[in-house]
């Protein structure tokens, strides 16, 4: 039987560019499975106008960007997949396109001999080897305190939290262990249906790690990862296959133009983010990839 391969897509704003997005990768891989979860409540965005394959998450979950809502976006995007769980499962948000042609991204996935394309690295205390890992040690081996809005305003604290950091204060409130080690990396993956099963099954069964990541920064980006990479029988792939450019510093990545493509289809990734919606890049690959 031909592989199979699905969608996740999380978005919130700029609809033309989800419908976009969407057209292109039912074009591509023949009207493939596709979810969508859309925070409504901040951007209205008529759904009746899709085909039979797009499903949407109802209701929708009031996202925050870098906030733990969009972990339970996720979960709920992977449950109203679950009953049509393709072969693989590419999570993507509305600013993201595909760089590679159908027949390309779907061989790459049948050769490989993973379960998971995700960058998710090891972010040991005793071994922090990079700025950014010490970045992350500080973000996830924290303890955020929720504060009273007339307590954080005039302290100027941030995300209304109290933080305790030092490792002999917080060591009772982290969850992470020799059995459950912390790792972090990339939002945005790619994982097969025994990946997708397996998360699905540890997030109902053992909570202990989403409680901690309920008020800490960035959960997205470590909650996943720390999942699948403690996880005997799952094996992951450091290729996201993703072409993301953070040349520019900061927390958000460049915005890609006509100008970064000749890198980008030099790169060996399957897409490629971030896009603005009337981007004439698009409309660039779309040439490229004969989807005018």
């Amino acid at each position: 039987m031909a592989l199979t391969v699905g969608f996740i897509l999380l978005t919130h704003d700029h609809p033309t560019q989800i419908q976009r997005l969407i057209d292109r990768l039912n074009r591509m891989f023949n009207y493939p499975p596709i979810v969508c979860h859309h925070d409504f409540s901040k951007c209205p965005f008529a759904i009746e106008q899709f085909s039979r394959n797009v499903l949407f998450v109802q209701p929708s979950i009031q996202t925050g960007w870098g906030q733990y809502s969009l972990i339970e976006a996720a979960i709920q995007s992977i449950k109203r997949l679950h009953r049509r769980l393709p072969d693989w499962t590419i999570f993507l948000s509305g600013s993201d396109y595909p760089i590679k042609s159908a027949t390309q991204i779907i061989s790459d996935l049948a050769s490989s001999q993973a379960d998971l394309h995700m960058i998710a690295e090891w972010i040991d205390p005793a071994m922090l080897q990079s700025d950014w890992h010490h970045e992350m040690y500080a973000r996830y081996y924290t303890k955020w305190l929720p504060m009273p809005a007339w307590i954080a305003t005039p302290l100027k604290l941030n995300w209304q939290r109290l933080r305790i950091k030092p490792m002999a204060l917080v060591k009772p409130f982290v969850p992470y262990s020799p059995e459950l080690q912390c790792y972090a990396g990339g939002q945005w993956f790619c994982g097969n249906a025994r990946s997708l099963n397996y998360i699905l099954n540890y997030h109902y069964t053992q909570p202990k790690l989403s409680l901690h990541l309920k008020d800490v920064m960035f959960p997205e980006e470590t909650y996943f990862q720390t999942i699948v990479a403690n996880a005997a029988n799952l094996t992951i792939d450091s290729n996201d296959w993703r072409y993301i450019d953070w040349s520019e510093g900061g927390s958000h990545p460049k915005i890609l133009t006509l100008a970064d493509l000749p890198k980008i289809l030099e790169s060996s990734a399957h897409f490629a983010r971030k896009f603005e919606p009337d981007s004439p890049a698009l409309d660039e690959l779309d040439r490229y990839l004969n989807l005018n």
